[in-house]
């Protein structure tokens, strides 16, 4: 967990220094989408080889080999920041190769824990998990915010992530995993789509999962921050750091409230509550121009995200068979991959054509729409409860 908590405050300092630095650049929001595009397409071309290699290969030596090419890039970014970059393209090119190795590293995290956790501490492993995950989410951003402020270069924040990608290969060459036999599958298109089959099969799993897709596809303000700490709220890099924390901090607070408190048999219903308050969070958000109330709205977006989290990850991983979790987590990488970066993607475009704050709010109120039509379009999601 180490290891993982750096890998994510590692990522989330470099992305306020990547977002910072091509927003002066250009000015333009459409880049700020082009920064999550850039790191998504790759995503949608290699997760079917990508769960394949997390099922056929040992999924602590993907990991590993990872965490290295997750410190190569950080130092790529280095070198061309230090170079004097002039313009985006060099610094799309090192996200794309950066999209290439989240879209391995993906879904062999995903399906590590239940390796690490027994079955019957899943769940609260999973919420623990993730408050350890959004607290390197708050921390993250806030050191890069105040290392880019600081130095008014994305020099140091490049070389801090570079640092914390090789220590967390260190802390991970340590770990020791639970052995489990699988058989090695021969490589064909039968076997790497199987995951898809299995999901679509699982109405129960592809309405949790569509649902995380739409409703963060439509509600993802997090792409168009640097316009809100420039131009809107007037608080800097440093505050934009803070800003991006803000959702990981009210997602700390609600991982710990469902690890001592699970949603049980009414799993579902929160999932849905969830959803929808982050819809009403992201509109609160777009339309507050109080740097308190904005930073309280995201808080409640993080929030509300965590409880959809962590029903929908121990839906996944205890509904699939180990020797399918890689594939399964493939497919659900990229339904987040597409909720996250093509929604940055969404909401640049969007804001390009309508205005930063329209975009937001546009956005929220899908969101809310995509709850109230899955709620009628998968019945089962309303009854679903994790205590069997």
């Amino acid at each position: 967990m180490t290891a993982r908590s750096l890998i994510t405050a590692a990522s989330e300092m470099q992305a306020v220094a990547v977002a910072w630095q091509v927003f002066g650049l250009t000015h333009r929001p459409l880049d700020l989408g082009l920064v999550g595009l850039a790191q998504f397409l790759p995503g949608i071309l290699l997760f079917l080889p990508a769960g394949h290699a997390a099922d056929h290969f040992p999924r602590k030596q993907v990991l590993a080999c990872c965490y290295g090419a997750f410190a190569l890039c950080s130092l790529l970014l280095f070198v061309l920041t230090l170079n004097g970059v002039k313009t985006v393209w060099p610094i799309f090119a090192a996200l794309t190769f950066n999209g290439v190795v989240r879209a391995f590293n993906g879904p062999a995290s995903q399906s590590i824990l239940p390796l690490i956790v027994p079955e019957e501490h899943f769940q609260n492993a999973v919420s623990w998990a993730s408050s350890i995950f959004q607290t390197s989410v708050i921390i993250g951003p806030t050191i890069g915010g105040i290392l880019y402020g600081w130095s008014g270069s994305a020099l140091p924040v490049y070389a801090a992530a570079a640092t914390a990608y090789l220590v967390s290969f260190m802390l991970f060459a340590r770990v020791q995993l639970t052995p489990v036999s699988r058989v090695r599958m021969p490589i064909s298109l039968e076997t790497v789509f199987e995951g898809m089959r299995f999901i679509w099969r699982n109405k129960l799993l592809l309405g949790a999962m569509s649902l995380d897709l739409f409703a963060v596809l439509l509600g993802g303000a997090v792409a168009l921050l640097p316009v809100y700490a420039h131009d809107i709220l007037h608080v800097g890099a440093q505050g934009l750091g803070i800003l991006r924390g803000a959702p990981g901090a009210g997602a700390v607070v609600m991982a710990i409230v469902v690890a001592h408190w699970p949603p049980g048999k009414h799993a579902g219903l929160a999932m849905l509550g969830g959803v929808l308050g982050f819809g009403i969070g992201t509109v609160i958000f777009g339309l507050s121009h109080y740097f308190l109330l904005s930073l309280a709205a995201l808080a409640m977006c993080g929030a509300c995200d965590m409880v959809s989290v962590i029903v929908r990850h121990t839906l996944v991983q205890m509904d699939t068979p180990d020797s399918m979790r890689g594939r399964v987590s493939a497919v659900n990488m990229v339904f987040i991959g597409a909720s996250n970066e093509v929604g940055q993607f969404e909401s640049g475009i969007t804001a390009q054509w309508f205005g930063t704050v329209p975009a937001v709010v546009l956005g929220g109120l899908g969101t809310i729409a995509v709850v109230i039509a899955w709620a009628r379009l998968f019945p089962a999601m309303r009854s679903f409860r994790l205590n069997k």
